[in-house]
C-alpha cells in the first residue's frame, strides 16, 4: 500500500463523507484481508471522531473461491443465520456500515455459474432482513474500494506489475477528488451540485425517458410521484450519508412494467467474479424478453434468472460522459466505478425513497406503485458520448436532459 497522507484523507472520507458517523455510533467495516492498513486507518478515524466500536468483518477471495470450487452441492444453498443476526442488531442498535471492495474481476473464472448463482442466491435470501435496513435508508452506509493487485492487473495489464497497484491508487484518488485541497469539502459541493440536477428533474415529473444510442433505442415510463436522487441520502435519524465514493449520478427508480425496446451495454460488467461484455437487453412491458453477449453469456442468463423481480429494471441513473472517471478513460472492470463514468441501468429491486412517501409503503404497495421486488440488483453501463435522453411530460412534450452524452443544459 502507498505510505501516503492521501490515504488518511480517503479514510477520512469513508468515515465523514460516506458514512458520516456520528460521536457514539457503532461501525462496522466488512473488507477483505488484503485491504487491512487501509481499514486500520478508517477504523482510527471513525474512533477519533467518536465511535463507540468499531466491528470489522473479514473475508478472503481465495477462501471464497475454494468454498465454490469443493463445497458440497446443498452446502452452497444455505447461509449462516448467526451472521445476518448480527448485522440486524448491529443496524437496529443505529451502527453504520462500510463496505471496502478490492474485487479481481476474473476471481471465478472457470467455477461453474450454476453453483455461483445457487450460493448469491442463498445470501440475498438470507441477508433480507438486513437489507431492509439500507435499501430503506434506516442506517448510514457506504462502499468505497481499494486496489489489490489482481484487481490492478485487470485495470493496466501494460505496465509492469510492480507499478500496477499504484497506478491504480493515483487513479482511485483521482476519481475520488481525494487529490484536491480538502476532499471532504469538496464532495459537500459536489453533492450540492448533484442535488440542484435532483430538483430540476423532480420539478418537471417527466412520464418516460427515452434513449437513442448505438445499439439503444429504449423508452422508460416512470411512476407517479417519482424523486429522482444524487449522491447524498438520509438515514431515519436525519443523519446524511453518501452510498458510493465515488458517485457522479442522480438516480430514480422506473415503472416496473413500462420499459420498451433494446438497449446496449457501453463498458463489461464485473459480476459475480465474471465479466460480461458487449451485451444487448430487449424488453417489452418491462421485462426482459431477450438478450445476448459476446462474453459472459452464461453468467448473465443466470443473472437475469435469478428470480422474477430480475427479469426486469428496479433503477435508472444519469451520469455525464464529462467526469472524472470518465475523463480517466480508464476501465475500471469495477462496478463502483464504471458506472460513475456512464449513464446506467440496473436489474433488479427499486429503491422505496424513489417515490413520494415510499418509505411507509409495504412491499405490496409499492409494486402496486410500480416499484420492482427482487433478491438482485445489478447495475450495468449504457452510456457514452452518442447518447441522447429526452425525457418526456405528461402531454408528449420531449425537453432534452442528455445530448452527446452529457447534460443537455
Amino acid at each position: 500500500m502507498k505510505s501516503d497522507k492521501r490515504l488518511e484523507s480517503y479514510a477520512a472520507l469513508a468515515v465523514e463523507v460516506g458514512v458520516n458517523l456520528q460521536p457514539g455510533q457503532t461501525m462496522c467495516i466488512f473488507a477483505p484481508v488484503t485491504a487491512a492498513e487501509y481499514v486500520r486507518l478508517v477504523a482510527r478515524r471513525a474512533y477519533e471522531v467518536g465511535a463507540r466500536y468499531v466491528h470489522v468483518e473479514w473475508n478472503d477471495e481465495i477462501v471464497s473461491r475454494t468454498r465454490l470450487e469443493l463445497a458440497p452441492e446443498e452446502a452452497l444453498s444455505s447461509y449462516p443465520s448467526w451472521l445476518v443476526q448480527g448485522r440486524v442488531e448491529m443496524a437496529q442498535e443505529g451502527g453504520a456500515f462500510l463496505w471496502v471492495l478490492a474485487d479481481n474481476p476474473d476471481l471465478l473464472k472457470g467455477i461453474d455459474s450454476g453453483r455461483i448463482s445457487a450460493s448469491n442466491k442463498s445470501a440475498s435470501l438470507a441477508l433480507q432482513p438486513f437489507r431492509e435496513f439500507t435499501v430503506k435508508n434506516k442506517v448510514a452506509w457506504s462502499i468505497v474500494a481499494v486496489p489489490s493487485q489482481a484487481w490492478a492487473d485487470t485495470v493496466f495489464p501494460a505496465l509492469p506489475a510492480a507499478e500496477r497497484v499504484d497506478a491504480l491508487w493515483e487513479a482511485i484518488f483521482a476519481a475520488t477528488r481525494v487529490n484536491e485541497a480538502d476532499p471532504v469539502q469538496r464532495w459537500r459541493e459536489h453533492t450540492e451540485s448533484l442535488k440542484a440536477r435532483a430538483r430540476w428533474l423532480n420539478e418537471r415529473q417527466f412520464a418516460a425517458l427515452r434513449y437513442k444510442g448505438p445499439g439503444t433505442d429504449l423508452t422508460i415510463g416512470m411512476p407517479e410521484n417519482h424523486t429522482w436522487n444524487s449522491a447524498s441520502n438520509q438515514n431515519e435519524r436525519g443523519t446524511p450519508f453518501t452510498p458510493n465514493l465515488p458517485t457522479e449520478e442522480v438516480f430514480a427508480s422506473p415503472h416496473r412494467d413500462r420499459v420498451d425496446g433494446t438497449v446496449s451495454s457501453s463498458k463489461p460488467l464485473s459480476y459475480a467474479g465474471k465479466l460480461i461484455d458487449r451485451f444487448r437487453l430487449t424488453f417489452k412491458e418491462g421485462r426482459i424478453v431477450d438478450f445476448a453477449a459476446e462474453q459472459g453469456y452464461d453468467a448473465l442468463e443466470k443473472l437475469i434468472g435469478t428470480d422474477e423481480g430480475s427479469h426486469y429494471l428496479g433503477e435508472l441513473a444519469l451520469v455525464p460522459h464529462r467526469s472524472p472517471i470518465s475523463d480517466s478513460n480508464l476501465i475500471f472492470n469495477n462496478t463502483l466505478f464504471d458506472e460513475n463514468a456512464a449513464c446506467h441501468l440496473a436489474i433488479g429491486f427499486g429503491f422505496p425513497f424513489a417515490l413520494q412517501g415510499g418509505l411507509a409503503l409495504s412491499k405490496e404497495e409499492l409494486r402496486e406503485r410500480g416499484i420492482n421486488d427482487s433478491l438482485t440488483h445489478v447495475d450495468f453501463m449504457i452510456g457514452g458520448p452518442a447518447l441522447d435522453i429526452d425525457g418526456i411530460l405528461p402531454d408528449g412534450t420531449a425537453v432534452p436532459i442528455f445530448r452527446a452524452g452529457n447534460w443537455a443544459d
